[in-house]
């Protein structure tokens, strides 16, 4: 862990010339004792990081310290860059592994190659934490011991043992076959099988993990993506799905379309309206859903959704009408 440390350290005085010690642990986060420490070392490893005194001081390398990369093109070095832009790799416990071999990447770089490609993906957002609308990406939180243990059981195909918090149950532990990590939208997921049957597991409801000697029982190669997609169907045709005929505007179709499990119909109304066969996970999720396009939207069946819908609106209108509205202000 200290030597790749001390690499960045080295590289960040490399892209950046002169730099505090204050500056050097915030970036680093570790403490301003830490990075004097380290300083220390290189120097008597023999690198040439020296001091500078006075208000603008700070440590710097001597001029010429640097590596070249030679091979890659523009479109390439940018590549890597946007890459290490991305915020997938959070979800394993890799992100602080990613930062650093960007920064390997981009100070290995020749010095031309280096300031266009940098400039470039300064020109470019991948994943921002909100849309347009400002709704922020719900990313997940995976502690890095748990995401590390889990990893190390994928890459070593070793069992693995987990304290789960399934939906709506209490935490229990279990034994499972890893097979492989998928992110999707900022959410991290454990591919495995338990007693023969395939299983996901949400990384950031495992409240501890255990990398164990024991081999795992699982095939030792694997197309992720068509798992994925196995899974994918299963989740589809399983729990209490709720099938839906809905009346939609067509310029709130896609917004619909996109919080729904499936669409099996679908066909114009005399009006210019959408009339619409859809698949909900469950009543929660379908009325959550319908409620958001409010009068954009109208549910033809089944009757109790109708009536859901119905009894929330009446309370809405309850709250905010004008006898409450001179309740409120007396």
């Amino acid at each position: 862990m200290r030597a790749d440390r001390l690499v960045s350290l080295v590289l960040l005085l490399r892209q950046r010339g002169r730099m505090t010690a204050d500056t050097l642990a915030r970036e680093l986060d570790v403490s301003t004792r830490t990075v004097l420490r380290d300083i220390d070392a290189l120097s008597a490893a023999g690198v040439p990081v020296y001091a500078e005194r006075g208000r603008h001081g700070g440590f710097a390398l001597l001029p010429g310290f640097q590596t070249a990369l030679t091979g890659l093109n523009h479109d390439e070095a940018l590549a890597l860059l946007v890459a290490g832009s991305r915020r997938g790799a959070q979800q394993f416990g890799l992100g602080s592994a990613l930062a650093s071999a960007i920064l390997k990447v981009v100070d290995a770089l020749p010095e031309g190659l280096r300031d266009t490609a940098a400039g470039a993906a300064q020109r470019l957002l991948i994943d921002p934490e909100t849309d347009l609308l400002s709704r922020r990406v719900a990313a997940d939180e995976v502690p890095d011991t748990i995401a590390a243990e889990v990893r190390r059981a994928v890459f070593a195909g070793h069992k693995l043992r987990i304290r789960y918090e399934a939906v709506d149950q209490p935490p229990k532990w279990r034994t499972v076959d890893p097979i492989g990590l998928v992110t999707v939208r900022e959410q991290g997921y454990l591919l495995a099988k338990r007693g023969g049957a395939d299983r996901t597991y949400r990384l950031s409801r495992v409240l501890a993990a255990e990398a164990l000697d024991e081999p795992a029982q699982r095939p030792d190669t694997v197309d992720l993506d068509r798992a994925w997609q196995e899974r994918n169907a299963q989740f589809r045709t399983g729990g209490d799905q709720v099938a839906v005929l809905v009346r939609v505007e067509p310029g709130r179709r896609e917004h619909l379309v996109n919080t729904v499990l499936a669409v099996c119909a679908e066909e114009a109304d005399a009006d210019g309206w959408l009339r619409l066969n859809v698949i909900f996970q469950d009543s929660r999720h379908a009325e959550w859903a319908l409620w958001q396009h409010a009068t954009h939207a109208e549910v033809l069946a089944p009757q109790w959704l109708r009536t859901s819908l119905h009894d929330r609106a009446a309370a809405i209108a309850t709250r905010y009408g004008a006898a409450s509205a001179a309740s409120a202000a007396s």
